[in-house]
């Protein structure tokens, strides 16, 4: 899929994008857990079990990158995309569990070009991870900076 905007001028504040779904099977989150977040909910099914989630979650890291795949795949226009400096907000509110299919939406909380380098800018987003009744699993906000359309 190709990017619905091109540079930061595209990007219109109060615009919620739809970036698709993922799920991940008890597999994915068990091997992407030992690599990276070894806690006994996301690597050991017994252990979960008797944990206060009740069985396998996965690691909100995890579940990050997986929206973050989202996000490239779908939205940041890789030619103009110059990164990020980082998120100011990151929640979990709710576990994510295994084979269940969840929605990620980006919404802009804003564009500013920038003052000092008058060829890029900054997008405020917030991106959102819902389950299938809609509840919030993760919500984060972060800044991304984009080169503006060139000129000529």
């Amino acid at each position: 899929m190709s990017s619905p905007v091109d540079y930061l001028e595209d990007f219109r504040t109060g615009h919620t994008y739809d970036l698709g779904t993922f799920s991940l099977s008890q597999d994915e989150i068990i091997e992407f857990a030992t690599r990276f977040d070894p806690q006994p909910f996301h690597i050991d099914p017994a252990a979960a079990a008797r944990s206060q989630y009740g069985g396998i979650i996965a690691s909100g890291w995890h579940t990050a990158s997986a929206a973050m795949r989202l996000m490239v795949d779908n939205l940041i226009p890789l030619e103009s995309s110059l990164g990020s400096p980082g998120i100011d907000r990151l929640r979990w509110p709710a576990p994510v569990r295994p084979d269940v299919t969840y929605d990620v939406r980006y919404t802009v909380n804003s564009v500013t070009e920038s003052k000092s380098k008058p060829d890029r800018g900054a997008v405020n987003s917030t991106t959102d991870v819902v389950d299938p009744d809609g509840n919030l699993v993760m919500s984060f906000t972060g800044v991304g900076f984009y080169r503006k359309r060139p000129v000529g």
